[in-house]
């Protein structure tokens, strides 16, 4: 989320951009179990440029703002977890089983919710307000950020490990200055992580045939 459908924009295709190069990265080593994780730039990129249109059409309930709650949400819940583990080595696999499960009933719950209730936005200023109904939410949050940030803390990688720091404390900083209606800087930790992510992808040994 950024302060603006401009920002949006332009952030979100920067962002796809690195996630781009992140996967070609990755081919090119022949790292096929590393493509999920290399490809979450693309997906929060789109979700970025997605939620451009929930700017320009003054939010609402309409299309772009179920698309942006279900990339926020189920997706993303059992994207990362699931990328995290398969990219993992076999040492760290065991215990990335835990933020997997995690991620899976957390999707679950957050996919029946908006199957089941509407979702809107309004525009406050600097900020897209989402209106979600969540059933036990504080349960949610918490299978949540251990399937996402505890997975990439869990990884076994120190590149990864540094990804999860970011996001850890990136998180509830971004939350408050979104909350308060200040400005919403969620794009820049994306564009942050992103960075780190294409660092990792690069970084990643050559598989030799």
């Amino acid at each position: 989320m950024c302060w603006s459908a401009t920002a949006d924009l332009v952030v979100g295709v920067g962002v796809a951009a690195v996630g781009a190069v992140s996967v070609t990265a990755v081919a090119r080593a022949g790292r096929s179990r590393d493509l999920p994780l290399a490809a979450l730039p693309v997906l929060l990129g789109a979700h970025q440029i997605v939620e451009s249109l929930v700017w320009r059409g003054d939010g609402g309930p309409g299309p772009a703002t179920v698309a942006w709650a279900v990339i926020a949400l189920p997706l993303l819940a059992l994207w990362v977890p699931a990328a995290v583990l398969y990219a993992a080595p076999r040492t760290a696999r065991h215990r990335l089983l835990l933020p997997l499960a995690a991620g899976i009933v957390t999707s679950t719950a957050l996919a029946y919710n908006l199957a089941t209730h509407r979702v809107t936005a309004d525009i406050r200023g600097h900020t897209v307000g989402y209106a979600v109904h969540l059933s036990h939410s504080g349960l949610v949050v918490a299978g949540y950020l251990l399937a996402t940030v505890g997975s990439l803390l869990l990884s076994g990688d120190r590149r990864l490990l540094l990804f999860g720091i970011l996001a850890g404390v990136g998180a509830p900083v971004c939350w408050t200055l979104w909350r308060l209606e200040f400005v919403s800087t969620w794009c820049a930790l994306a564009a942050l992580c992103s960075l780190v992510l294409l660092h990792w992808a690069r970084a990643r040994p050559l598989v030799r045939s």
